[in-house]
């Protein structure tokens, strides 16, 4: 049959009309026949209420795409041409519990980085094995597309224990550093392009180019006159020392505040830890009111309300990319997958986050060689978490989980390590069966 057939697991999320509308802008070029959402059964109203408004979006554009709700993940998966997943363990709550936990003991708490991101890992990398495997089985030519957090530990998971080679892991997270580029020189974002180098929420856009001309030092002088350099709407945008920036001399994404700004983080995270008002209780508030908004049978467009989720250029960053693989455009784009050598610190098989052509057979990263020396130990310290973290989570090693948290340094302490490991194994033994023995 003429078109393609897509799969999105964890169809129910606030995220799939940004999906959906990425589809209808490019069907021109990605000609979708069949589009499948996935979900469970915890998440089935969810589901049911995206997949409806899905539909009236597909008919008001007058396309030929068939949207198909399933709880029945086998049946969808059947000869798929590309898999997307975007599902949260636990839901929302396991997501409060990531964040207030740590909190609680005066340590960061977010969805991605130190003990909350460990503990998403932990719950995710079983489940997304578990979905690589079917499509072994069910849809061996197809892509899988990770979009699941914390991406780059997820696709290190995949490309070390997985059966599929063709796993490709995304963030919106570079193109929200491109377009907060775009803003400061007030010019559209095509015009501008990166050299991304580093980590899943831990990019470095090494090189910054304006219709091919190479404008980085206007860029970080932009930043050391104040201009913050970000636009992620579930971080804090606060300015970078002026010294630290300029010496820096590339620019960072906003995740980095959690490091480098790490006691100003912690104070603004505690204030929202006593006020009830953590990330995830906001953006829980936030889906709430999202779904009143899609069960109105009247919505057939995605709400600009969604823009305040976080996910913000998310069709963007799936749509262009299923896209280019589809057409062989050979375009350049950031994404998460294979080193092989692009960055000369990091293990050959390791999962990176890196500009790279991407064609019909794949992403090609681009050499980007060795990493500026202020920004490789950090590189590498996370990096030996995310692989501890990987051997943890497949192993189901409480050990490793103990020892992965000490070397994070958002936590660096090994007594502290255990408790949080032990409170939160204990918070989330539903979602842990590799623990539960």
């Amino acid at each position: 049959m003429d078109g393609i057939k897509i799969v999105t697991i964890g169809g129910g999320s606030s995220y799939t009309p940004e999906l959906i509308e990425g589809f209808i802008k490019r069907y021109s070029q990605l000609p979708v026949r069949e589009l499948w959402l996935v979900d469970i059964k915890e998440g089935e109203e969810k589901l049911n209420i995206v997949g409806d408004l899905a539909k009236r979006m597909v008919k008001k554009a007058g396309l030929p795409i068939e949207v198909h709700t399933t709880l029945d993940r086998r049946e969808a998966l059947k000869g798929a041409d590309f898999v997307t997943t975007q599902l949260r363990v636990g839901l929302l709550d396991a997501r409060i519990k990531d964040e207030r936990i740590p909190l609680s003991h005066g340590f960061i708490g977010q969805e991605t980085n130190g003990a909350g991101g460990m503990f998403k890992a932990l719950r995710t990398i079983p489940v997304l094995l578990d979905i690589d495997k079917d499509m072994s089985e069910l849809c061996p030519d197809a892509w899988l597309i990770n979009f699941t957090n914390p991406a780059g530990i997820v696709t290190e998971a995949l490309l070390r224990h997985g059966k599929n080679k063709k796993i490709i892991g995304l963030c919106n997270g570079p193109i929200g550093m491109e377009m907060a580029v775009a803003n400061m020189l007030e010019v559209e974002h095509s015009r501008v392009r990166m050299d991304f180098a580093g980590l899943n929420h831990m990019v470095f856009g090494l090189n910054i180019y304006l219709d091919g001309r190479n404008v980085t030092d206007e860029i970080i002088e932009s930043m050391v006159n104040g201009n913050p350099g970000g636009i992620a709407k579930n971080i804090k945008d606060m300015p970078w020392t002026p010294e630290f920036i300029k010496a820096l001399g590339v620019m960072p994404c906003a995740y980095h505040r959690y490091y480098f700004q790490n006691k100003k983080m912690l104070e603004e995270e505690l204030k929202e830890f006593e006020k009830g008002e953590t990330r995830a209780e906001v953006v829980k508030r936030l889906e709430d009111s999202l779904f009143e908004l899609y069960k109105d049978p009247n919505l057939d467009i995605k709400p600009p309300q969604l823009e305040k989720r976080g996910g913000a250029y998310y069709s963007d960053a799936a749509c262009r990319l299923i896209t280019s693989i589809y057409n062989d455009t050979g375009d350049i784009q950031p994404v998460n997958t294979r080193n092989n050598g692009a960055i000369a610190d990091l293990p050959q098989e390791s999962a990176v986050e890196i500009s790279c052509i991407i064609t019909k057979d794949g992403p090609k990263p681009i050499n980007m060689g060795h990493l500026p020396v202020a920004v490789n130990g950090l590189i590498q310290q996370i990096k030996s978490f995310e692989r501890t973290v990987v051997e943890a989570a497949v192993e189901g090693s409480y050990d490793k989980a103990v020892l992965a948290l000490t070397i994070n340094p958002l936590v660096a302490d090994d007594k502290a390590a255990k408790m949080l490991v032990d409170e939160l194994i204990e918070a989330h033994k539903n979602y842990l069966p590799q623990f539960n023995k």
